[in-house]
């Protein structure tokens, strides 16, 4: 599989990006040779004993230690929380699609 003028055009496109026609010959023949790497790995022999279904995981420790506490209660990392919850400003790119969240009653005392 080798790549072309044309298909490198056609990538940059779909991607939105300018390429200058200058460059473009030197894109070629970088991702020709990646290619070219990429199919002489895939015809790399591999030993039978490097297969993945042979080769054990590490072995996982007994999750027996207890949690670390906070040294603070979770709701004082955030400037207020409801339900559990920390409360954000919202987005201004989501306009008026709510009330924002600065300024809410904290609800969080309950924990």
């Amino acid at each position: 599989m080798s790549v072309s003028n044309d298909d490198v055009r056609h990538v940059a496109h779909l991607a939105r990006l300018v390429i200058d026609d200058a460059r473009l010959p030197a894109l070629v023949d970088e991702l020709n040779g990646i290619l070219l790497h990429i199919d002489e790995l895939q015809q790399a022999a591999i030993p039978a004993d490097m297969s993945a279904e042979e080769v054990p995981g590490m072995a996982l420790r007994a999750d027996t230690d207890p949690p670390v506490p906070l040294q603070r209660r979770r709701e004082a990392f955030g400037p207020s929380t409801r339900d559990g919850f920390f409360l954000v400003p919202r987005l201004a790119t989501h306009g008026d699609a709510g009330a924002s969240a600065v300024g809410a009653p904290d609800a969080g005392d309950d924990a």
